[in-house]
């Protein structure tokens, strides 16, 4: 018996933003479909417009599986995560041994097909900047729902990860916050 997938359920569980108040708290299940389709849609923007090769149906499954860890680790807040360099090594250490125990869960004979999944392989480099990226874009997209529903908690938040989105130089993140972001900003009527 494995108990893999039922750990992996538990994404729902694990809220983020865990020192903020939040409108609409958000799991990391849903957060990381978010940035599995922004990853995945960078990719394409990349291929499409930039001359690139990756596959974006590897990036948006590795973004489907890249917190998987915090089933385990729980969801550590960005100020403490990377507050010095010792608390950012520990916390990579922590993440790395609870991506371990989950490889482990699996059956032996699918822990080759996850093992590409659960750990950051070095093929897969330029997928990495591209969820990563995504992962940002996504925080800023909270952060930006937040301020619409008249949540200032999140204003300082907004304008720190705006500005670390603005010093990324990948084209495809500027293509997709200049195509896709001010419309997180409007209200439903608005859209239509």
């Amino acid at each position: 018996m494995s108990h893999f997938f039922a750990y992996l359920a538990r994404m729902k569980l694990i809220k983020r933003w865990g020192l903020m108040r939040n409108t609409h708290p958000e799991n990391i299940q849903e957060h990381s479909l978010q940035v599995a389709m922004v990853a995945h849609s960078l990719a394409v923007i990349k291929n499409k417009r930039f001359a690139g090769q990756l596959n974006p149906e590897r990036v948006a499954t590795l973004a489907i599986f890249h917190d998987i860890s915090e089933v385990i680790t729980g969801d550590l807040a960005t100020p403490i995560k990377y507050f010095n360099p010792q608390i950012k090594k520990a916390y990579k250490d922590i993440e790395q041994v609870a991506n371990e125990k989950l490889y482990k869960m699996l059956p032996e004979e699918l822990q080759d097909e996850y093992s590409g999944y659960i750990f950051e392989a070095i093929e897969d480099k330029e997928h990495w900047l591209i969820i990563k990226a995504a992962d940002k874009i996504c925080a800023y997209l909270k952060c930006l729902e937040e301020l619409k529903a008249g949540n200032e908690e999140f204003s300082q938040a907004a304008k720190a990860i705006r500005a670390e989105i603005e010093a990324n130089s990948l084209p495809e993140v500027k293509y997709f916050v200049d195509t896709f972001v001010k419309s997180f900003t409007l209200t439903l009527d608005e859209l239509n």
